[in-house]
C-alpha cells in the first residue's frame, strides 16, 4: 500500500437513524395497514378468552366454582387477568395501539382523498386505442354531446380541444375511508362506555326487592367518571319466577323458557308496573338495562338454637352443582344461635328419587319432589364477626368448627328432609327445619352510553365495506377528429377488468347513439 493510499481520506460511515429517525420509523410502522390488521386480529383473538373463561362481572359463581375445583388453574387465569379480559392491561394496550394506528391512517388518507376530489380527470391520451378497452366508430358526435352523455352516467368529466376525459368510482375510496372512520367510532364508543358506564351483578330471591344503588349490588364495576349519584333511581320486586322444562323425549329436562315477573318502579315517585323479564329481553329504564343471566333454587330453612329461640329463618341461595338436574349445594349459617353458633352443609334435590344403593339424587331440574340432604352440621365460631371477608357459600375452616352428628346422619346414606321435616342436633344444641322452596335469579345491570353510537358505527362499517368491495374505479377517454370517434377505457381496480368490459360496451353504445336515444 502506497503512502498516497494511506493518506487518502476515508468516506464517513453512515450515521444511525437517531432518536428522531427511530420515532419516525415507529410511527410509520404503527400507522401501516399491515399493523392495523395485526392489531385488529389481536383484539379479536384477545376476546376469545372472554367468551371461554367465566368473567367475574358476568358469572361470579362460576369463577368461585373454578377456584374450588381447580385452584391452580384459577390462579394462573387470575395472573393473566383472564377473569376480567375486557378490563385487563394487555387488552387495553392492544385497544389503544389500534386506536392510534387508525388515527394515524385516517388523517393522511383523508387529506389525500380531499385532494383527489378537487383534482380534475387527466387529459385524454392521444391514442385511446392502446388502452385495455377501446372502440372506434364514425359519427357526428361533438365534445359537448359526449361530455353531457357521460355526465348522465354519473361520470366526473373534463373536456379539452377535441377530447373528453371521464372518471367514476370515487365512492370506493369513500367507503374505504368511512370503514376506517367507523372502526374508530366503535373504539371511541367503547371507550365512552368504559368511562361513563357501569355494570353490576346482583342475586334476587323471590319475594325480595332490589333498588339501583351501589350498596345493593353483589358486584359493582363503575367507569372512572361514574359516581353514586349517576345511577338511575329505579327499583323492582321479584314477584315470581317461572321456568318451563321439556318433560318427555330425548331432551327431557332441557329449559324451554324463563320468565321473571317484576313489579317495577321507574322512580321513587312512579307507580309500580308489571314487567316480564326474559332472556335477551332486558328491563330498560332510561338506558339502564337489566339482563336475566341465571337462576337457581333458594330453599327456606329455620334454625332453632339450644335455648329454643329461632336463630335463623329465611331462604338460602344455593350454588348449582349439576346444571342438568339443578342439584345444588347450600350453606346455612346461624351466628345468633346460643350457646354456640351453628353452621350446616346441605344439598338440595329439586326432584329427589331413591337409588338402588339407598342414596338419593335429583332426576329432573324442575321442583317436583324437593328434598334436602344434610351433609354436615357444625358448631363453633363461624368467623362472621372477625372483620375478614367471607363467602356466604363457605363455612369456617374445619379446625375451628366442631362437627356434630345429627340423628338422620347416623348412616352413610341418610334419608333427606322433605318440606316440613326437621333434624335435631345432639346435645340439645338446636335443630334445622326445611320449610319451603323459593327460586333466585341473577341479573346484570348495565348502563353503556356508547351502545347506540357503537351500533351506528357498526352499521356504517358494514355499508362502507360493501361500497369499497362492490364499486370499481374506472376512466373513459374520448377523442373526436373529423367525424371519427375513438373511445378508450381502463379500470383502476385490480381484478375488475372483466366486469368493466360489459359496462364499457354499454358506454360506447350510449356515445354512438343519437341525441334522442340517450335522453
Amino acid at each position: 500500500m502506497s503512502v498516497q493510499e494511506l493518506e487518502k481520506p476515508r468516506s464517513p460511515r453512515p450515521a444511525g437513524l437517531g432518536p428522531v429517525g427511530w420515532l419516525r420509523w415507529g410511527w410509520r410502522t404503527l400507522t401501516s395497514m399491515r399493523t392495523a390488521l395485526i392489531l385488529l386480529f389481536l383484539l379479536a383473538l384477545g376476546s376469545v378468552p372472554g367468551s371461554v373463561v367465566p368473567q367475574r362481572g358476568v358469572e361470579p359463581d362460576k369463577v368461585a366454582a373454578l377456584y374450588e375445583q381447580n385452584p391452580t388453574l384459577a390462579e394462573w387465569y387470575d395472573r393473566f387477568q383472564l377473569f376480567e379480559v375486557f378490563g385487563s392491561a394487555w387488552f387495553a394496550a392492544v385497544y389503544l395501539l389500534l386506536f392510534a394506528s387508525l388515527v394515524g391512517c385516517i388523517v393522511p388518507r383523508t387529506a389525500t382523498y380531499l385532494r383527489e376530489l378537487r383534482r380534475k380527470p387527466p387529459a385524454a391520451p392521444k391514442r385511446p386505442a392502446r388502452l385495455p378497452h377501446s372502440a372506434t366508430f364514425d359519427g357526428e358526435l361533438t365534445v359537448e354531446q359526449a361530455a353531457r352523455r357521460l355526465r348522465r352516467m354519473r361520470f366526473r368529466v373534463a373536456t379539452g380541444d377535441g377530447w373528453v376525459s371521464a372518471e367514476k368510482g370515487y365512492l370506493r375510496e369513500t367507503g374505504n375511508l368511512f370503514f376506517h372512520v367507523a372502526l374508530l367510532g366503535i373504539l371511541v364508543a367503547i371507550g365512552a362506555g368504559s368511562l361513563f358506564g357501569y355494570r353490576g351483578n346482583v342475586l334476587v330471591v323471590e319475594g325480595d326487592g332490589f333498588a339501583n344503588t351501589v350498596a345493593a349490588y353483589d358486584r359493582f364495576t363503575p367507569g372512572s367518571q361514574v359516581s353514586a349519584e349517576s345511577l338511575e333511581p329505579f327499583s323492582f320486586q321479584l314477584a315470581d319466577l317461572k321456568v318451563s322444562y321439556q318433560v318427555t323425549g330425548d331432551r327431557k329436562g332441557q329449559v324451554l323458557d324463563y320468565s321473571a315477573h317484576l313489579k317495577v318502579n321507574d322512580s321513587p315517585e312512579a307507580p309500580a308496573r308489571d314487567y316480564q323479564l326474559k332472556v335477551n329481553e332486558p328491563l330498560d329504564v332510561d338506558g339502564t338495562q337489566s339482563y336475566l343471566i341465571g337462576n337457581g333454587y333458594a330453599p327456606v330453612f329455620r334454625v332453632t338454637d339450644g335455648k329454643g329461640q329461632v336463630a335463623f329463618e329465611g331462604p338460602v341461595p344455593c350454588l348449582i352443582e349439576d346444571k342438568n338436574t339443578m342439584t345444588s349445594g347450600c350453606v346455612v349459617k346461624a351466628p345468633d344461635a346460643q350457646p354456640e353458633q351453628l353452621g350446616f352443609l346441605l344439598r338440595f334435590l329439586p326432584t329427589s328419587v331413591p337409588l338402588t344403593d339407598g342414596s338419593h339424587a335429583s332426576a329432573f331440574p324442575g321442583e317436583l319432589n324437593p328434598e334436602v340432604q344434610v351433609l354436615g352440621a357444625f358448631s363453633g365460631d363461624l368467623g362472621v364477626r372477625s372483620g375478614r371477608p367471607q363467602s356466604v357459600y363457605e363455612l369456617a375452616p374445619p379446625e375451628v368448627m366442631k362437627k356434630l352428628n345429627p340423628l338422620l346422619m347416623a348412616s352413610d346414606t341418610p334419608k333427606p328432609l322433605a318440606v316440613g321435616q326437621s333434624v335435631d342436633l345432639p346435645g340439645g344444641v338446636g335443630k334445622i327445619e326445611f320449610i319451603g322452596v323459593k327460586e333466585w335469579i341473577t341479573l346484570q345491570t348495565a348502563y353503556d352510553p356508547g351502545r347506540v353510537p357503537a351500533l351506528a358505527a357498526g352499521g356504517t362499517a358494514v355499508v362502507a365495506i360493501a361500497l369499497s368491495l362492490m364499486i370499481r374505479r374506472r376512466r373513459v377517454f374520448v377523442r373526436i377528429d373529423a367525424g371519427k370517434v375513438e373511445v378508450g377505457g381502463l379500470t383502476r381496480t385490480e381484478g375488475s377488468a372483466a366486469a368493466f368490459a360489459e359496462e364499457f360496451t354499454d358506454i360506447v353504445k350510449v356515445l354512438a347513439a343519437g341525441e334522442k336515444d340517450v335522453r
